[in-house]
């Protein structure tokens, strides 16, 4: 067993006791031990969030990129061995955990270019003489992170990289089952150069913290990922504090097989969209919808696929499917099927069923299709978050639309067809946020913005430019005469024509005299010919003639 300390306030610190972390591929002894921190643990948190957030805000856009620019590397650098915990405190295979952990690196290097080479802010008219106005973005202070133990390292580099560049304090609460993986972000950062205090990472048994995690009065904004009965109660009690709420919630994702699509490729996608990470992703593809004449092909083809599915420990050689994160969670998965199959649903492949032995002492549930599956089911509306998948046919496009949106989730979706104008009308009729055409309903890159509908998920978004929104706050200010002049750039325009000549000196640089009638100037390639200055590469046009010659 390792033991591994929390940040707090700049120090890594461990604690008089500690909370033992499994590997759910062997229950049988701990893998890790973290801090349990108590209360007063969890103010001392606050209280350096507070004083990291007026100095990280101070701190120009250009160094803290530099900042995130390290740690994206360190990340990298460290991919094998953050992988490997990962994989032990999760489950997942070590591909998955792998890319999990350059994915994260992404994260950082994304908003750090993003916000630190990105645009101050706008100037706008104003109806008022000799005034300017802009209005521009800033900080809000310090950041709550509550992320889950699905995507343990992930989640937490997609909330951090955000308000960290934008120049926020974070405190972080990764889960209580997997909470090595933020401790690895939390590394990196340390090590690239964060200042003290603007990242705190809180390890405890949310039970014991949680009024002191969430009460603080200098919390300026939340962003979580769970599930949703926590993300309501979280969603109201920070609206009566006025404090801005993003949430990631949950899903029940469906994927559509047109009569004319591709099959083995949608089987095949339709497999991994379903079973990767065991099913435990937000974006997994949980019922699938086929029109009837291709149905029995489609599912043929689809078995086949999930025969193939070898699940055993993460880090096993050949494991393509791992655990579930624990015990708990696999016996949710085995009561969903159960339930199914009271309701009238037949097993068609794995759950308890024969099939390949899974290792004793872990949290294996082997793929698991259901058939005859209708719409009266739970198993049809309510999230399992495990490898099980519905599937049901439907005569028409129509109808299959109709099935997507009976939920009341709306995060992602993907239809099958060989048809852009079905895709298209899919796509304008899918109540979802997220919408594939011929791929798998999870794999949203970093610029990408995510989010759900309904249920699923909060007005902000998450990922790309609009992540922005959820922690940072727009201001305005204006200027009339006397305000301080902006800082400009002006670049003189060479004479294109006739220039005449001038004597030089050999003591004083030659002076271009003003020219006339020369226009403004527009953006050129590196290629063209330039008049290159502080404005930057710029070409001229060519300027107008003097008519008063």
């Amino acid at each position: 067993m390792r033991t591994v300390e929390t940040l707090l306030g700049g120090q890594w610190e461990a604690s008089g006791e500690w909370i033992d972390v499994h590997d759910p591929a062997d229950l049988r002894a701990p893998a890790f031990r973290v801090p349990a921190l108590r209360p007063e643990d969890v103010t001392r948190a606050y209280d350096a969030a507070e004083a990291g957030a007026l100095l990280w805000r101070r701190t120009s856009p250009l160094e803290r990129s530099v900042v995130l620019g390290r740690a994206a590397g360190l990340l990298r650098e460290r991919v094998e061995e953050i992988a490997a915990d990962i994989a032990t405190e999760n489950g997942k295979t070590r591909a998955e955990a792998r890319g999990e952990s350059l994915k994260a690196a992404d994260f950082l290097e994304y908003y750090g270019l993003l916000v630190g080479r990105g645009g101050y802010g706008t100037l706008l008219h104003d109806v008022r003489p000799d005034t300017r106005t802009s209005a521009h973005q800033e900080p809000l202070g310090v950041v709550l992170a509550i992320t889950p133990w699905n995507d343990p390292l992930i989640t937490p580099a997609r909330k951090l990289a955000p308000a960290l560049a934008a120049g926020n304090a974070a405190v972080l609460k990764p889960a209580t089952e997997t909470p090595v993986s933020g401790l690895h972000l939390a590394r990196a950062l340390d090590d690239a150069g964060l200042p003290a205090g603007v990242l705190n990472v809180i390890t405890g048994r949310t039970a014991e913290i949680s009024e002191a995690l969430l009460g603080d009065p200098r919390i300026a904004a939340v962003t979580f990922t769970g599930g949703n009965a926590v993300g309501d109660r979280l969603r109201e009690r920070f609206a009566v504090r006025n404090i801005r709420f993003q949430g990631e919630l949950g899903g029940k994702n469906a994927s559509v097989v047109l009569s004319d699509a591709d099959l083995p490729k949608a089987a095949r996608t339709v497999a991994a969209a379903s079973f990767g990470q065991a099913g435990q992703r937000c974006t997994a593809t949980s019922r699938v919808i086929v029109q009837r004449d291709v149905y029995l092909e489609f599912t043929k083809l689809l078995l086949d696929e999930v025969a193939a599915l070898r699940t055993g420990p993460g880090l096993a050689d050949g494991t393509t499917m791992g655990p579930l994160s624990g015990a708990r969670q696999r016996d949710a998965v085995l009561a969903a099927v159960a339930g199914a199959v009271e309701q009238g649903a037949t097993v068609i492949a794995g759950a308890e069923g024969a099939g390949q032995e899974l290792p004793e002492h872990g949290c294996f549930v082997r793929p698991t299709v259901l058939a005859d599956v209708t719409p009266a089911m739970d198993i049809w509306h309510d999230e399992v978050f495990g490898p099980v998948l519905a599937l049901r046919a439907v005569d028409s496009f129509d109808e299959a639309v109709d099935a997507v949106n009976d939920s009341a989730f709306g995060l992602a979706a993907a239809v099958f067809t060989r048809d852009l104008g079905a895709a298209h009308r899919f796509a304008d009729r899918a109540e979802c946020g997220q919408i594939a055409v011929n791929l798998t309903t999870p794999g949203w890159d970093v610029h990408h913005p995510f989010g759900g509908f309904r249920d699923s998920g909060s007005p902000f978004k998450e990922q790309g430019a609009d992540a922005g929104c959820g922690v940072m706050r727009r201001g305005a200010e204006s200027g009339g005469r006397g305000w301080p002049a902006w800082p400009t750039v002006r670049a003189r325009c060479p004479r294109p024509a006739r220039r005449r000549r001038t004597r030089r000196s050999c003591r004083r640089p030659r002076r271009r005299r003003r020219i006339r009638g020369c226009s403004r100037p527009t953006r050129r390639s590196s290629t063209s010919p330039s008049c290159s200055g502080a404005a930057g590469s710029l070409r001229w046009w060519r300027p107008a003639p003097d008519r008063r010659r």
